[in-house]
């Protein structure tokens, strides 16, 4: 099993979930994070007054997935998040040893 975790632009949310489902992903979870990569943020104009802003809206998406559809789930994420300008995000990956359902007590790919 594995554990996917992408930091995406906010407005390609729903375009990376409607992908991810069309392959069989059955669970995420999204969170709406701040922060900065290359990408380092930009300054804006408020009542005349012009500032920084350090940490830009993304999104967080995390999703427990078979190690079978890891390469599908990567393509389907980094077609779907791209626009091809700076601060696209970024698709970490990770072992993810085991998990546990609470209400039925089911684990491993079960509780997937």
């Amino acid at each position: 099993m594995k554990m996917i975790v992408a930091i995406i632009k906010p407005f390609k949310l729903d375009e990376v979930r409607e992908a991810l489902s069309e392959i069989g992903v059955q669970g995420i979870t999204v969170s709406e994070v701040k922060g900065f990569g290359r990408q380092k943020g930009h300054t804006e104009l408020y009542r005349g007054a012009e500032y920084v802003v350090d940490f830009l809206p993304k999104v967080k998406l995390e999703a427990a997935i078979e190690d079978n559809l890891l390469d599908q789930v990567l393509e389907a994420i980094e077609k779907s998040a791209r626009t091809g300008k700076i601060g696209d995000g970024k698709i970490f990956v990770s072992n993810l040893e085991q998990v546990i359902r609470i209400r039925t007590g089911e684990s491993g790919t079960d509780a997937l």
